[in-house]
Formats: structure tokens, sequence, C-alpha cells
């Protein structure tokens, strides 16, 4: 599943109303650590394509990273049923997102 470009306008259907958790990422594009995770995510997205994917700029909708209390970046969720059900901040190991998308795709 190709990673989705979330915006002020397409995040409530995409990840608020979707049947399986998705991952969002919160980025910002002059930020190192997000540009980092940029790699993992392509990767988990093509070795795991029921895993959707999705990430937000937070300096193009600063509302929705307010709305989930962003303060840096990168910050990561695992939002299920429209609601987060985990969250991690800063660059972490592809395998900690695996086993979310592994959680998604069940």
């Amino acid at each position: 599943m190709k990673i989705l470009e979330l915006t002020e306008q397409n995040f409530e259907q995409y990840v608020m109303h979707s049947e399986k958790p998705v991952i969002v990422d919160f980025y910002a594009p002059w930020c190192a650590p997000c540009k980092s995770m940029a790699p993992v995510l392509e990767e988990l997205s093509s070795e795991h394509p029921d895993c959707p994917i999705g990430k937000v700029n937070v300096d193009e909708y600063p509302n929705l990273a307010r709305e989930f209390q962003v303060m840096s970046v990168p910050t990561f969720f695992l939002i299920k049923n429209g609601k987060p059900e985990k969250r991690v901040t800063g660059a972490v190991k592809k395998s900690e997102l695996e086993k979310w998308c592994i959680q998604a795709e069940s």
C-alpha cells in the first residue's frame, strides 16, 4: 500500500474512519530524523502492503499536530478505531513499527 500524504481534508476519512489501525507519522521536511525514517516507512509499506501508513507534515497542518499534542518530530501513532492506541517520539527501530504493522494487518 502506498504511503498516504494526510491533510486536514482527508485525515478523518483515511485515519479516523479506517476499519484497520493506521500508522501515522507526524514529520517536518527540515527534520533530519524524519528524513532518516522515510526509507524505513517505505520498506514497511512494501513489506506489509495491508498496513495503512500515513504522513502529516506538521508545518502544513499544525492544527492536526496540535490536536494530537505533537511537540517534536517525528512522532508516530498507531490509531485504532479513531483513537491513538500507541505513540512514540523520535527515530525508532524498524522492528518497533513492524510490530504495529503486524497488529494492523491482523
